[in-house]
């Protein structure tokens, strides 16, 4: 089982509704509702150099979830993330995808819970 997150670049604000549409987009590939910005490559830069991708660990690290949480290939766009970690590692994945989204001016939806975090909102 896994835990999936997703950010993005949006021109605006959106919904419950709104981010529930755009994420099931998203996943069926379909990347008109964000906008590419170079942040997402920054984050996701800084995202895999703390945790690589999964084709990108060493052989002898591939069992180490605090190494590489991801329970897949992470898929991306210029305006957009999903990463799917490990539930076990879920709690610790959510702080670092949450600072590092608030770093780079994105927003992080959970769609376990349908809730958009935007970067000036508290932790």
């Amino acid at each position: 089982m896994s835990y999936d997150f997703a950010v993005w670049f949006t021109p605006r604000r959106l919904t419950r509704d709104e981010a529930d549409r755009l994420y099931a987009e998203l996943c069926d590939g379909i990347t008109t509702g964000v906008v590419a910005h170079p942040s997402v490559d920054d984050f996701y830069s800084e995202l895999t150099t703390k945790h690589p991708e999964l084709d990108d660990v060493p052989e002898d690290r591939i069992d180490d979830m605090d190494y590489s949480p991801w329970s897949c290939r992470i898929a991306r766009s210029p305006g957009h993330v999903i990463a799917s970690c490990v539930l076990s590692k879920a709690d610790k994945v959510w702080r670092l995808i949450r600072e590092l989204g608030r770093k780079h001016g994105l927003a992080v939806f959970d769609p376990q819970r349908g809730k958009v975090f935007y970067p000036d909102e508290p932790t």
